[in-house]
């Protein structure tokens, strides 16, 4: 009996589990401070507002001329500064009546002179004595406003009236008594538009410079300042 017990061996001890180690704490770490956003750069504009053209004669105009005359007459008011107020071109035609090509040509280069299209003038009457009729389409004309106006005052002082033959300056004697100027032109060659090689006939044409002056006195120098080149 002692013997069995020998032979039957006790059950081997099972070992523990061993405990998981614990982890080691670590020191907590310090984040950097976060560096401010820059501010979204502005995007540059597109360019949806285009810059204000201007003429030289305009500026020259604002910055010169408006104080030449106030310091002169001695405005209670910048208001009453007298200024360009529009530019007409008139072309009569009166062989317009027996063929009508002739007002075509006068329109055609018009057109070129203005780089815009004119409006064609009728009779008001009928007179027997030209073989008028009224309403009969008699010539053509053009309005210059604005950057337009500033720009033909430009181009006629410039360059087209100094291209007139023994050219001495303009009359100072055309002026209606209200501040309105015109000059008579008697060829359409002088405008560099105009090639002399494709003109059929040699036409003349009024241009009528009107201003807001109040007399001929202050239309004369506001002209005279612009550049207008007066008879001496």
């Amino acid at each position: 009996m002692a013997e069995e017990l020998k032979e039957k061996k006790a059950p081997a001890k099972k070992a523990a589990p061993k405990k998981a180690a614990a982890p080691k704490a670590e020191a907590p770490v310090e984040e950097a401070p976060k560096a401010p956003k820059a501010p979204k750069a502005k995007k540059a504009s597109t360019g949806n507002k285009k810059a204000a053209i201007v003429s030289r004669v305009q500026v020259k105009y604002e910055n010169e001329v408006r104080k030449a005359l106030l310091e002169k007459y001695q405005y209670s008011s910048t208001m009453q500064i007298p200024a360009l107020s529009k530019i007409v071109i008139n072309i009569g035609v009166g062989d317009a009546t027996q063929d009508s090509k002739k007002l075509e040509e006068a329109v055609s280069e018009l057109t070129l002179i203005s780089g815009q299209k004119p409006i064609i003038t009728k009779a008001k009457k009928s007179i027997a004595t030209f073989k008028l009729r009224e309403g009969q389409e008699i010539g053509c004309k053009v309005t210059f406003r604005g950057l337009r106006m500033y720009d033909f005052f430009d181009k006629l002082v410039s360059i087209a009236l100094p291209r007139v033959r023994d050219f001495r300056g303009v009359s100072k004697n055309a002026f209606d008594g209200r501040g309105n100027y015109t000059l008579g032109i008697k060829e359409q060659l002088i405008f560099p538009e105009i090639d002399y090689d494709k003109v059929a006939k040699v036409r003349g044409m009024d241009i009528v410079i009107v201003t807001t002056a109040k007399n001929d006195a202050e239309a004369y120098t506001l002209l005279d300042l612009l550049g207008m080149p007066f008879h001496r």
